[in-house]
């Protein structure tokens, strides 16, 4: 057996106890999870998962966790360009705050952002006043759904709101976009742009054909994290989102409230319903993921 080939010292003993780790972490706390659920008789788990008040805390939750992850992709995107490719006073200071959001509790968080925005804050405000008219037109309107309707349950308001909601989980993710795009650009070479400039490429067609297919799975991979953060997200959200049942309140929150009623079926029921949608939606980005590596490979 060549040198190249030989297994690495000590390869079973690392390779047994990675195994028994992530069974005891990882694999052990979700199958107790399902066992648990299968003690409930299939009318009693549609039940528990698919009342009103449960639905709601779907939409919720996933409607922000969403919004959240899209704006993260876009803005975490630039910061992570301007920090790598600029040079200007205070950018070690504010390359370092990136990483607040990964230190801070997020219940401080949470206070922090509801002191900001709620209608006495500090922010709050001087939006509060322009809400009120803003809600007082669509409530004329009688809407039934969509933008109308959010406008007029919620006016410009921040704090207590879905808006809210997804503030905080843009704070809680940002760094998860930032952190997985910067060492992909570093290693970006900046003569590809010079190159395309020279063949008489605008900044647009650099953009779109040069540098966006070399980011799109650092792009990818740190929106699943941060959207997987936000969709499991609890202390930073339970302040700033009011917990209004049917209109606030995020599936997070419902099952700890299960939880606090001992109704432990019913919690973990919900965690499964999680569990298993945020697998598809994680295994459906990854496969993404691996098909822009696969044609970034191809291309190259």
């Amino acid at each position: 057996m060549s040198a190249s080939t030989r297994l690495l010292p000590g390869f079973r003993i690392t390779l047994t106890a990675t195994l028994l780790y992530t069974l005891v972490i990882v694999l052990i706390p979700l199958s107790a999870a399902f066992l648990k659920t299968f003690t409930m008789t299939w009318p009693e788990f549609w039940r528990a998962v698919s009342s009103p008040r449960v639905m709601a805390s779907y939409r919720v939750s996933f409607t922000t966790a969403m919004a959240a992850t899209l704006i993260n992709l876009v803005f975490g995107g630039l910061i992570a360009w301007v920090l790598v490719r600029y040079k200007f006073p205070g950018k070690r200071f504010i390359d370092a705050l990136i990483d607040l959001p990964f230190a801070l509790p997020t219940a401080v968080a949470g206070i922090a952002l509801t002191t900001i925005y709620a209608p006495n804050g500090w922010i709050g405000k001087y939006i509060e006043p322009w809400s009120d008219q803003v809600q007082k037109h669509y409530a004329d309107l009688n809407p039934t759904g969509g933008l109308d309707l959010y406008f007029a349950q919620n006016g410009l308001k921040l704090a207590f709101t879905p808006a809210g909601i997804t503030i905080a989980l843009i704070f809680i993710g940002l760094p998860f976009v930032i952190r997985t795009v910067q060492p992909i650009l570093q290693d970006l070479d900046p003569g590809l742009e010079q190159a395309a400039a020279t063949l008489g490429a605008n900044r647009w067609q650099t953009t779109v054909r040069v540098i966006l297919p070399e980011l799109w799975p650092a792009l990818i991979a740190g929106s699943a994290m941060s959207f997987a953060r936000a969709l499991g997200e609890y202390g930073s959200v339970v302040f700033i989102s009011g917990n209004m049942p049917m209109r606030t309140e995020i599936t997070p929150l419902l099952i700890v409230t299960k939880l606090e009623q001992y109704d432990y079926k019913g919690a973990t029921a919900l965690a499964v319903v999680m569990l298993v949608i945020s697998f598809v939606m994680l295994l459906l980005i990854n496969f993404l993921q691996s098909r822009l590596n696969l044609r970034a490979k191809m291309t190259a």
